[in-house]
């Protein structure tokens, strides 16, 4: 395919000026707009005005610039349909064989935090898609370009003349991710601004995610995988940075949002989680990241062996050495010191992730057969102020810190979860069993002996009285719940019969995947 004549208009000029320069050598006529023509110009690049083409100025703004038939016309002719040859000739109109456009920077400037509606609606861009479109459209006879990245490879094909169909066809299939994206990015902002601060889900929900990277496989061999990014959020499990280690599995991304989600609830304290198939097996605080480290590995050393920690401070040396003998899949923190990562590198295969807080609460997405849930995040905090002793003792200020440590965890624990705990660490953790005395079995002989003098957190109300008689017979002393079971008499007095200090939250956190 020859290319005579190419249109260049771009917001993100990465690289514009050496691709202008390029396509000048290789005798290509080019038309551009605005800043784009500025730069291109600035450079000693012969270049003409979309103006001077339409005979229109830009006017409104820079609104209403390229829509006009002398550009679309150019884009859109087929050229070798008699009727298409006869209306550009009878009309003035010029093919335009190449279109390099990308579009206003909409999404970086919704991301800044003061931005108002006007200044949102103002980087609609509405020539730019049209002109993309139309191109893409067009792919038999034009070729689009909206990645920077590629107009090193676009040159170079049109030197080899190697510009082919095929190549133009998945040009034109990005050029519509392209846009495709953007408008989605525009009608969620757009449909937020209409919601406001409403609790009401949306009516459309348009899911436009790019790909990070493919995976080895998904849960298991047999299973294909990708990984996908929101292209509007800079922060979370997607935005990490790996430093170091082997390429991540579809399990161990799993995991690493299940880590850091809890390891996140602390933001005073140094805190650490290890975790294990979305479970955590130890939890702990400390006055150190290091603290934090050992006390939670130590929680649970045999479930640790393989598993994914997550701390909430950056991981430094002192922890780096700690960590260094037990086998672990990821360490992830916000960041890692270069003495950390000298002794962490050691280790051939540990991947070492740093991640970047979330810039916006997200909604949680759970795929069913021909559609998918939403819901907002389980965010609900509940303190000791929302709280009711329901026991004829209540709890020492011991008691009330570790439950209110416990009940950060259990909602991070498959239902039905049950979490015994000391002011500062896990001692046993029972998860997604069929019924909850189960998991309070599990969870007191995982704690043993420290069960006795234990708290013990229950992410939903008991149904009967057995699982606090379990408790009240392992010396357990104090018990959370969220309360609301028809028998919950039945818990309160089994519970003052072991003088046990039991409080309802008034919240239930089931898990269930």
């Amino acid at each position: 395919m020859t290319i005579k004549r190419a249109l260049i208009s771009v917001s993100d000029k990465t690289g514009v000026v050496e691709f202008a320069r390029g396509l000048h050598e290789l005798g290509v006529e080019i038309i551009s707009t605005g800043g784009t023509m500025k730069a291109i110009a600035d450079a000693g690049i012969p270049v003409i005005s979309v103006s001077d083409v339409t005979g229109f100025p830009e006017m409104m703004d820079g609104r209403v610039k390229t829509l006009h038939p002398k550009i679309h016309g150019g884009i859109l002719a087929i050229r070798d349909n008699p009727e298409h040859v006869k209306a550009m000739k009878e009309h003035g109109i010029t093919g335009i064989d190449l279109v390099a456009v990308n579009l206003y920077p909409f999404r970086e400037t919704i991301a800044k935090p003061d931005v108002t509606l006007a200044e949102a609606i103002e980087n609609i861009d509405i020539g730019g898609p049209s002109m993309v479109r139309a191109a893409a459209k067009n792919y038999k006879y034009v070729t689009i370009v909206v990645d920077p990245s590629q107009y090193g490879e676009i040159l170079t094909r049109i030197k080899e003349d190697t510009l082919t169909e095929d190549f133009r066809l998945k040009l034109s299939q990005k050029a519509f991710l392209h846009t495709g994206l953007y408008d989605c990015a525009i009608a969620d902002y757009l449909e937020k601004q209409v919601r406001g601060d409403k609790s009401d889900m949306p009516d459309v929900f348009s899911l436009a995610y790019t790909k990070i990277q493919e995976l080895r496989y998904g849960e298991n061999p047999h299973q294909k995988a990708a990984f996908y990014k929101d292209p509007e959020e800079t922060g979370g499990i997607a935005a990490a940075k790996q430093l170091h280690g082997k390429e991540l599995s579809y399990n161990n991304i799993v995991d690493m949002e299940a880590a850091w989600d809890l390891a996140m609830e602390w933001k005073d304290v140094p805190a650490c989680t290890i975790i294990k198939h979305t479970n955590p097996c130890g939890t702990a605080l400390g006055a150190t990241p290091a603290e934090a480290f050992k006390r939670a590995f130590e929680a649970d050393s045999k479930s640790a062996y393989g598993g994914i920690v997550a701390m909430n401070r950056e991981c430094d040396k002192e922890t780096a050495e700690a960590m260094k003998p037990i086998f672990f899949e990821v360490v992830l923190a916000p960041k890692f010191s270069d003495e950390a990562l000298a002794v962490l590198e050691t280790k051939k295969n540990i991947r070492l992730i740093e991640v970047p807080a979330l810039s916006k609460p997200e909604l949680q997405i759970k795929k069913v057969s021909g559609g998918l849930l939403l819901q907002t995040p389980d965010d609900s905090a509940e303190t000791r102020e929302d709280c009711t002793v329901v026991t004829d003792r209540a709890p020492t200020e011991e008691e009330w810190a570790a439950m209110e440590f416990a009940w950060k965890i259990v909602k991070h624990v498959k239902s039905n979860a049950i979490v015994l705990t000391g002011k500062d660490v896990t001692y046993g953790i029972g998860a997604g069993q069929m019924n909850r005395v189960g998991s309070a079995d599990i969870a007191i002989a995982e704690a043993g002996e420290k069960a006795k003098g234990s708290v013990l957190a229950s992410d939903a109300f008991f149904p009967f009285g057995d699982t606090i008689e379990a408790a009240g017979k392992a010396g357990i002393t104090a018990v959370i719940q969220p309360g609301g079971s028809i028998r919950d008499q039945e818990s309160i007095d089994m519970a003052n019969k072991y003088g046990i200090a039991m409080v309802f939250t008034g919240h239930r956190h089931f898990r269930h995947g």
